[in-house]
C-alpha cells in the first residue's frame, strides 16, 4: 500500500486519525490503512466518522468518504403498500438477543456487484468484541423462532453508524430499519449514518450531506451522552411501525 497517498495507522497509537478532509476522492474517502481493529481504535474512528472497510487479502483500509449518506431516525420512508402489510404481520423485533448470527447472515447476504464479502472473519470477531462491551448492537426481525432480517452497527455517544443488513425474507431488512429509527428517534437521536448512499437506501429516506457538514454534526453527537451496554427494548411487534412513517 506504499504507492498510495495516504497514511499507515501507528500500531501504538489507537486514537491516531489524520484529519478526514485529507481524504482521496478516488476511491472517494479513503483515508488511511493499517492499525487493527481494536475496540478502542474501533471507537475512535466511529466518533470521527471514519469506519474500516476491506475484502479479505487487503490491508485494513479506512474511509470517510464525501457526500455522506444519513437517514433522520423519524423520516424512515417506507411505502403505503408495505405498511399495509405490516399491519396484517405477526413478525415482532428484538434488539441484541442474537448479534452475532445477524453479523453472520449480513456476511452471507449476496450484494450486486460484489464478489465475497467485507465481513471478514477478522471483522465479525472486532464487532462481537465491541458487542460484548455495549458499543455494537443488533436489530432483529423474527417470524416465530425464526431470524428473518436485521441489521447491525456501532453507536458512540448519541450517533449511530449501521453497518450492514439483511433480509431472508422479503422486506425483513426495512423492517429492522424502520424499528431502528422508531427507537432513536424515541430516544432523542437524530441521525443513522449509512455511509455511502444508493437507489435502494435513497429510496428508503436517506439523504446525502457534504462531508463537512456531516462531520461538524457527528462529533457533537459523538460527545453526547448514549445508551452503552445492551440495549434491552420490549419486543416491538411490526405492526405498530405501519404508521411511523409515510411514503
Amino acid at each position: 500500500m506504499s504507492y498510495l497517498p495516504i497514511p499507515s495507522l501507528p500500531a501504538d497509537r489507537p486514537e491516531d486519525f489524520p484529519p478526514a478532509a485529507r481524504a482521496l476522492a478516488e476511491p472517494n474517502g479513503l483515508l488511511a490503512w493499517g492499525g487493527d481493529l481494536s475496540p478502542e481504535r474501533l471507537l475512535a474512528a466511529y466518533a470521527r466518522g471514519i469506519f474500516p472497510w476491506y475484502s479479505e487479502g487487503q490491508p485494513l483500509l479506512w474511509w470517510c468518504p464525501d457526500p455522506r449518506a444519513v437517514f433522520d431516525t423519524g423520516a424512515i420512508r417506507l411505502s403505503s403498500r408495505f405498511r399495509r402489510d405490516l399491519r396484517r404481520s405477526a413478525w415482532v423485533v428484538r434488539t441484541d438477543t442474537c448479534f452475532d448470527a445477524v453479523v453472520a447472515a449480513c456476511a452471507r447476504a449476496p450484494r450486486p456487484g460484489q464478489d465475497g464479502t467485507w465481513i471478514t472473519p477478522a471483522m465479525r470477531a472486532a464487532y462481537g468484541r465491541l458487542h460484548q462491551l455495549g458499543h455494537a448492537h443488533s436489530i432483529e426481525v423474527f417470524e416465530g423462532p425464526h431470524l428473518v432480517g436485521g441489521l447491525y452497527g456501532v453507536a458512540v455517544g448519541r450517533a449511530f453508524s449501521a453497518e450492514s443488513m439483511f433480509s431472508a425474507r422479503s422486506g425483513g431488512s426495512k423492517v429492522a430499519l424502520a424499528a431502528l429509527g422508531h427507537w432513536l428517534a424515541a430516544w432523542g437521536w437524530p441521525w443513522i449514518d449509512a455511509q455511502v448512499a444508493n437507489p435502494h437506501l435513497l429510496g428508503l429516506g436517506a439523504r446525502e450531506l457534504p462531508r463537512e457538514a456531516f462531520l461538524a454534526r457527528w462529533s457533537d453527537l459523538a460527545a453526547a451522552p448514549g445508551r452503552p451496554g445492551p440495549w434491552r427494548e420490549a419486543p416491538l411487534p411490526v405492526a405498530r411501525l405501519a404508521d411511523v412513517s409515510a411514503a
